[in-house]
């Protein structure tokens, strides 16, 4: 490929966007580099992985690559779109089904809580603001209907069952590999 590297990607916002949306549920690492300056900052990465807490389109794909593992079938619709020169706000439902573990992280890196899978799907509303600078995303914040989400995959109310389980997967996933 010859010429800046967003050259490849529309620059209308709108397009890089919904691209980038698409992009958390099934892109490559390369789209990610695209589609995020590398400045990028995500305002939502509290809970995630270290790996998603830095700067740039590596830390965007960590987080995909953090819902992927965890949520089969995952896929975006699209609602809404509007645009203010470099501002993007898209309403959208991100859909899938919890088929493993999904680790949640203190704000120190630590695992916080792993939810086991229930093979239940879910559709979990969301808004999405975006600011583009150089035709790239370069700051990414959201709200989304974590409640519901928790709720579809029976999360919340909690049974006995499950918060056994629970803490079963997060002894798992604090073990050393190798």
């Amino acid at each position: 490929m010859t010429g800046s590297p967003s050259a490849a990607v529309s620059a209308d916002p709108v397009s890089v966007v919904v691209r980038s949306i698409h992009a958390m549920a099934d892109g490559e690492r390369a789209d990610f580099d695209l589609l995020y300056h590398p400045r990028a900052t995500d305002r939502e990465n509290q809970v995630q992985p270290p790996s998603s807490r830095g700067p740039g389109p590596a830390c965007f794909y960590s987080t995909a690559l953090w819902l992927r593992a965890a949520f089969e079938d995952l896929y975006y619709d699209i609602h809404h779109v509007l645009a203010d020169g470099n501002l993007v706000v898209v309403n959208s439902t991100m859909n899938g089904r919890h088929t493993a573990p999904w680790a949640v992280y203190q704000e120190d890196g630590s695992v916080d809580t792993v939810f086991p899978p229930t093979g239940r799907t879910f559709a979990m509303t969301q808004s999405h603001w975006f600011l583009l600078q150089d035709g790239r995303i370069i700051e990414h914040w959201a709200n989304r209907d974590d409640l519901g989400m928790a709720r579809q995959l029976s999360w919340i109310p909690p049974t006995p069952a499950y918060l056994f389980k629970m803490a079963r997967a997060k002894r798992s996933a604090l073990r050393p590999r190798g």
